[in-house]
């Protein structure tokens, strides 16, 4: 019978963070070892474990600085969408996942979280209240392109939290990003932008109104349509 192939070191180091954080011996802003004390608590070397600290890192697991005290060294966060975003957007360039899929994907997330009851309606009063300051901010005719799309994608964003979902708000920020430079390049120049923004703010006005007038069937109609204008004038 075939035998599984033995685990590459830097898996040790991994599985050991995740057991240690599902049985709350390390918690959000704790210090992980050393490289030496990692080494030697699991017997492989030190090389193997700053394979296991960069993979944490990237997964946004863990966030590393130098120096000394108490946020020097691998310090344990939790930033789900850095790991996700960054896979998507290798497997985007490798063209093993394309753009209309995560343009798809998105749609689903978006839509559906905009027909959720807001789960903390003190909070979904004060994304209301933070997304209408982004939409006067997106008016300004001063706005670069690239300022413009970090709006839109806050606003779209800080939208789908109100449902109270923390995986989908990750995945929501993940599939933007995942993206992002696609988005920035398509429109070929400052000249062919001007009549695309002007849609797209008056797109979000509506959008925004549905919100804080509390229509959610209308306001995920809306995205859904914004969703699929904004991508018939990429491609």
């Amino acid at each position: 019978m075939p035998r599984n192939p033995a685990p590459r070191a830097y898996q040790i180091v991994l599985e050991s963070v995740e057991d240690d954080l599902r049985t709350g011996k390390l918690s959000l802003g704790d210090q992980l070892p050393g490289e030496r004390a990692l080494a030697e608590q699991h017997g492989i070397s030190r090389a193997s474990v700053r394979d296991a600290i960069r993979i944490l890192d990237v997964m946004g697991i863990i966030r590393t600085s130098t120096g000394s005290g108490p946020n020097s060294g691998a310090v344990i966060i939790s930033d789900p969408s850095a790991g996700i975003s960054q896979a998507l957007r290798l497997h985007v360039a490798a063209k093993g996942i394309n753009v209309r899929e995560i343009v798809e994907a998105r749609m689903l997330l978006e839509t559906w979280a905009a027909q959720m009851n807001p789960r903390d309606p003190i909070y979904a009063q004060q994304v209301i209240d933070r997304t209408a300051v982004l939409i006067m901010r997106m008016d300004d005719p001063q706005l670069s392109r690239d300022a413009f799309h970090r709006i839109d994608a806050e606003f779209h964003v800080l939208l789908a939290s109100m449902a109270g979902n923390a995986v989908v708000e990750s995945m929501m920020e993940s599939l933007r990003h995942s993206i992002s430079d696609y988005v920035a390049e398509s429109i070929p120049s400052d000249e062919a932008w001007q009549p695309v923004v002007k849609v797209l703010r008056r797109q979000h006005k509506a959008i925004h109104h549905a919100f804080a007038t509390n229509q959610r069937e209308r306001a995920a109609q809306l995205l859904e349509e914004h969703i699929n204008w904004f991508y018939a004038q990429t491609r």
